[in-house]
């Protein structure tokens, strides 16, 4: 007997004394803390470029400028900061979230707590599919079993009980239930003694990082070029170094696209973080990536595509074959005897609602079967193919009750029937299936051997009956799946149950080609190209075994396909892993299923799924937003920087680097917020998934970028060309080409917000952010304009309003030609749909 101090588990004291002695239950604390953050920013090369720009300007005696610098240096690195903790604090927040949940006892209460929360003491309820996130020893066990392959490379299941009771960290629960004490914790674990991090801290960059950070590389490679010719040629020209280190730095400013790796880790950082709301938890950003291009969805039956509320509704009565209903289970001693021998056959304390449901049957049937004084002295684990399961119970007296329930195909075969009632039992399977009701067949064994045989099947089976469960299909999820459909996701049902059952169900859903189906069999008997070709069909598959599931998955990866799979038991792991994106149910998912998973969804509804799937198109499209902003804003920068110099024009250095790094303060917050805040266009569920193959811009996309911007840079060539022939000095200059730009900015913000509808159509979109930032540009383009000591600061001179309006006019022509390619390029495809 346990002692009545391991019953009660730990008090809150000790828990406290526990904690303040042993710390928390982490392997390492990976968490940024803000002076991380901090230094993390300072060495972003903008920073850099902006602090020896800011000392060229003390160390030359031009103060004003240098405050001005530095002021622009706390600018640009407060709102970087201001990014970077919005975006920590998503991904922490999802670390929480997807923290795994320990069972405990204290104070005499059962708790589900964050794993980093176990204390040495713990009293701990570990059961199938669970990780342990501690080291602990068995007190009570019931058929316990675990995987130490993490730790030893072995790769068969250790048997766990007072003999041998050791559970280590990392390890996992492959069967049975135990209560544990908890003996190490964090780095005093096995596994942390190792040094082994279990934290999933390191992932591989994804194809759009990598392709990003190939661009970022090309643009650097290019700036640094760039800086060594524009300084070496001020030198030659001026002889003097300083005033050539200065324009050189304008340059690099120019070129460099800090803000793409910027959008791209706060839109995939506090996309995941918006999935939440969507009741989705996406255990690592990267994954809003993939969500976008999923062309295939594998979901199982039971529990995804049904209620999971299942009941008892019909049995079939082998003695009598009889078929009775719900209301009439107790009125036969034989349906009694049949739902008696189906509880023996489930587990004593159910979590599966199937097994739930049989134990409030078999309360509901009146039978005379009583469970006081047994024990349970053997068990057969679900197991096989067909799968069936054996308990085995036994009294003081020496009376056992030898009981297996499992799949009809499976116990019919054993149970010695003969041909004709083989024929007549599967007929009434059928017919059950065909309602989409769940079937089971119970059998029982009197055998009073000592020793009970190896394999479960080797038993002398009597067959008692079937047992029918209902378990209809969510009220949404017809819906849900046509919304797959016009999404172009196709939906595959992948389950473990009755072909006849899935086919049923799958009518009911409206599920495409109801009537061809696959079982696991065949499926491991086909060739890879019979397969493959197969799954062009076939949408429903039957009696799937986990590697099964495994096969499909690789076979429709090997299609080109974006596979999403949902999960929730041990067995799903390796498919969900092999997935590109792994579904694992928040409720009803077992640890190992959660650990190999992406995504979790917490309610367990589906439909969260479009939504997700939405969220990631939206994320995904607004991101290509920013970036295409980027890069047609940024050609512009660089031209006025570089060409005048080339060419030889009057003013060739209009620009210093405090006029780029207001345009940095300006784009930065344009890119990465405002973008990111833009609503999802109204036909993006419309349209094919995106290929992950595919490159992060089409050909088309990434020219119309170009031109934009090479258009825009033309534009104020003729400004500044306009200006130096009508002979104005170069403050005037710089003041219509600094009025230019930034016209050409604020047009580039509208006209980006959708590349396929209007600017007049996009200007109802609801994005409070758009006026926001607008309207703080266009102050302070004013206030520069207009208040002697800014002019001053950026070198202007006062401007008519007629050069006003022309700065204006060119700003509008060089950026809303797109306007009129919108409309062209969408009657061209309404007219090829």
């Amino acid at each position: 007997m346990l002692s009545e101090k391991l019953i009660q588990g730990l008090t809150d004291e000790e828990v406290v004394a526990g904690r303040a002695k042993y710390g928390r239950n982490i392997l390492k604390d990976s968490r940024r803390n803000n002076l991380s953050i901090l230094l993390d920013v300072l060495r972003e090369p903008m920073l850099i470029l902006l602090a020896v720009a800011c000392s060229v300007y003390f160390f030359t005696g031009e103060i004003t400028e240098g405050i001005i610098m530095l002021l622009s240096i706390a600018a640009v690195a407060g709102i970087s900061i201001y990014q970077e903790i919005r975006s920590e604090n998503a991904v922490k927040a999802l670390r929480k979230l997807s923290q795994p949940l320990t069972q405990v006892i204290r104070n005499g209460e059962k708790y589900f707590i964050p794993s980093d929360e176990l204390v040495v003491g713990d009293l701990l309820i570990v059961s199938e599919g669970q990780q342990m996130a501690a080291d602990a020893s068995v007190l009570f066990s019931n058929d316990l079993s675990a995987d130490e392959s993490f730790l030893t490379g072995e790769s068969f299941a250790v048997q766990k009980n007072v003999a041998n009771p050791e559970l280590f960290s990392g390890t996992t629960i492959t069967s049975g239930l135990a209560h544990a004490v908890v003996t190490a914790i964090g780095t005093k674990t096995r596994i942390g003694q190792l040094g082994k991090e279990m934290e999933d801290i390191r992932k591989e960059k994804t194809p759009l990082q990598m392709q990003i950070q190939a661009f970022i590389k090309r643009m650097a490679f290019f700036g640094v070029i760039a800086f060594v010719f524009v300084w070496l040629y001020n030198y030659l020209d001026t002889h003097d170094v300083l005033h050539g280190l200065m324009h050189a730095l304008t340059l690099a400013m120019a070129v460099l696209p800090e803000e793409i790796p910027v959008a791209l880790s706060t839109f995939m950082a506090l996309g995941a973080y918006h999935l939440i709301r969507k009741n989705v938890l996406a255990k690592h950003p990267q994954t809003v990536e993939a969500l976008g291009s999923a062309t295939v969805i594998c979901v199982d039956k039971t529990g995804t595509i049904t209620e999971n509320k299942m009941e008892v509704t019909e049995l079939y009565e082998q003695e009598s074959k009889k078929i009775f209903s719900g209301e009439h289970f107790h009125s036969s001693p034989g349906c009694r005897d049949l739902i008696g021998y189906a509880m023996w056959a489930s587990e004593p304390l159910p979590f599966d609602p199937m097994e739930t449901a049989i134990h409030q049957a078999f309360k509901n049937s009146g039978s005379g079967i009583s469970a006081a004084g047994f024990k349970m002295i053997k068990e057969y684990p679900l197991s096989g193919n067909p799968p069936m399961m054996t308990h085995i119970y036994s009294n003081a007296e020496g009376k056992k009750i030898i009981a297996c329930k499992g799949a009809p195909e499976g116990i019919i075969k054993i149970s010695h029937l003969d041909p004709e009632e083989q024929k007549y039992v599967l007929s009434v399977v059928t017919a059950f299936a065909l309602k989409g009701l769940r079937v089971l067949a119970v059998a029982k064994a009197d055998d009073n051997r000592g020793e009970f045989p190896e394999d479960q099947k080797n038993f002398e089976w009597k067959f008692l009956g079937l047992v029918a469960l209902s378990d209809p299909p969510k009220k949404n999820m017809e819906e849900v799946i046509r919304h797959f459909y016009s999404a172009g996701i196709d939906v595959k049902m992948i389950t473990g149950d009755y072909p006849v059952t899935a086919a049923s169900i799958a009518k009911q859903v409206n599920l495409r080609n109801p009537e061809k189906i696959l079982t696991g069999e065949q499926v491991m008997n086909m060739t890879d190209e019979n397969l493959e070709r197969a799954l062009a069909d076939v949408n429903i598959f039957a009696r799937m075994l986990p590697e099964a599931k495994l096969r499909i998955v690789n076979a429709l990866k090997a299609k080109g396909e974006v596979v999403a799979m949902t999960g929730d038991g041990v067995n799903d792991g390796p498919a969900l892993k092999a997935s590109h994106i792994g579904i694992a149910m928040g409720k009803r998912g077992t640890e190992i299923a959660h650990q190999a998973a992406s995504l979790v969804l917490v309610n367990d509804d589906l439909s969260n799924m479009v939504d997700a799937v939405a969220l990631g198109r939206k994320i995904y499209g607004n991101l290509k937003k920013a970036i295409q902003y980027i890069i047609s804003i940024h050609i512009p920068l660089i031209s006025i920087v570089t060409f005048p110099l080339i060419l030889g024009w009057k003013f060739p250095n209009i620009f210093t680097p405090i006029h780029v790094i207001f345009f940095e303060l300006v784009m930065g917050p344009t890119c990465s917020i405002v973008f990111e805040n833009e609503p999802m266009e109204k036909d993006v569920m419309l349209q094919k998934p995106r290929r992950m193959s595919n490159a992060f811009f089409t050909w088309h996309e990434l020219s119309l970028s170009i031109i934009q911007g090479v258009v825009i840079g033309a534009g104020l060539m003729v400004v500044m060309y306009y200006s130096i022939h009508t002979l104005q000095n170069e403050n005037v200059t710089r003041a219509l080409v600094f009025t230019t730009l930034i016209a050409s900015n604020i047009f580039l913000t509208l006209t980006g917000r959708s590349k396929k509808y209007s600017m007049f159509t996009t200007i109802h979109y609801h994005n409070h952010l758009v006026p926001v930032v607008i309207g703080i540009t266009s102050l302070i383009l004013i206030f520069s304009m207009v208040l002697e000591p800014l002019r001053n600061v950026f070198g202007f001179d006062p401007v008519s309003l007629n050069q006003f309006c022309f700065c204006m006019a060119v700003a509008a022509v060089s950026v809303l030609w797109v306007e009129l390619y919108k409309i062209k390029f969408r009657n061209r495809k309404e007219v090829t749909a």
